[in-house]
């Protein structure tokens, strides 16, 4: 598995136009992917907004283990900071749910500007790594398409100011930390979709899936592929081959295929409800 990285030239430009628009807001929305809540956690865009409130939100929790989802949120909460779970798939609730924390988040701010006679937007950052939602999000608390969404990294790449119901929300081009310094959370990033697909070794990366997924969710690779357990990646990968129908001429396992098959039904949901991290490994990281 070759080491990942993946800072594309636009993102420099990016973090300096958030950097700039930070005075402008009163609290951030900081979207996390629940199926990798650590991975998709950019601490360099926390430290962006300095002493602003931010509030965490779990997106694509249809996606996720629920049980593992509730202890990252326990864990969020325990370092003083609002967290809300959601599946923007569902709009309505999506945005009711996080409408709700929202004000909350700024509560105390919202009385003052009322005793001063204030009325207007509540404003909001949103931001987070590639592909974790956050267009989605702002369209479901619109109520409309208004910012452009996609499955892949990198379709937002300027900032766009969308009024909702109560809020203007910033809408910003999904941005990576300059150097990944864990590359297990690398590879989760990778795995959702949050890094450009062709820089990416597929082969490799499908090995360290069914690694991880062999670790924690055994009965989902017996249940979708059929395999026989306990088995090394590289053997599970020609069984899921072997499965698919993928063979070359000659007999060969066409394994580039099944391994991209495999990605595939991970970021689909195809395998169940999967969440890659645990929370007890990162006490402490979202503070």
């Amino acid at each position: 598995m070759k080491f990942i990285q993946w800072f594309p030239g636009h993102m420099t430009k990016a973090m300096r136009m958030m950097e700039e628009c930070a005075p402008l807001v009163d609290g951030a929305m900081l979207v996390l992917d629940a199926r990798a809540p650590a991975a998709t956690f950019n601490k360099k865009l926390k430290k962006l907004f300095g002493a602003k409130p931010v509030l965490y939100i779990l997106n694509k929790t249809d996606l996720a283990d629920a049980a593992k989802t509730d202890a990252f949120l326990s864990e969020i909460a325990k370092g003083g900071s609002l967290a809300v779970k959601c599946s923007a798939a569902n709009a309505s609730a999506a945005a009711k749910q996080i409408s709700a924390k929202a004000l909350e988040l700024l509560k105390e701010k919202r009385s003052r500007d009322a005793a001063k006679g204030l009325s207007r937007p509540l404003r909001f950052m949103v931001a987070g790594i590639p592909n974790t939602g956050k267009s989605t999000i702002i369209n479901a608390l619109s109520g409309q398409k208004r910012a452009v969404t996609g499955d892949k990294a990198g379709v937002t790449r300027g900032k766009q100011w969308i009024r909702c119901a109560g809020f203007e929300l910033l809408d910003t081009p999904g941005t990576m930390p300059p150097s990944f310094e864990n590359q297990t959370l690398a590879q989760h990033l990778a795995y959702i979709g949050s890094i450009n697909d062709d820089i990416l070794d597929f082969y490799g990366l499908s090995l360290e899936l069914l690694r991880e997924l062999s670790e924690s969710y055994p009965n989902v690779l017996k249940e979708r592929y059929a395999l026989e357990m306990p088995a090394s990646p590289a053997d599970m990968l020609g069984g899921i081959c072997k499965r698919r129908g993928f063979v070359l001429r000659g007999g060969e396992y066409d394994l580039d295929r099944g391994a991209r098959a495999l990605i595939d039904d991970f970021r689909k949901g195809r395998l169940g409800r999967i969440t890659l991290e645990n929370a007890a490994d990162y006490i402490g990281f979202f503070g």
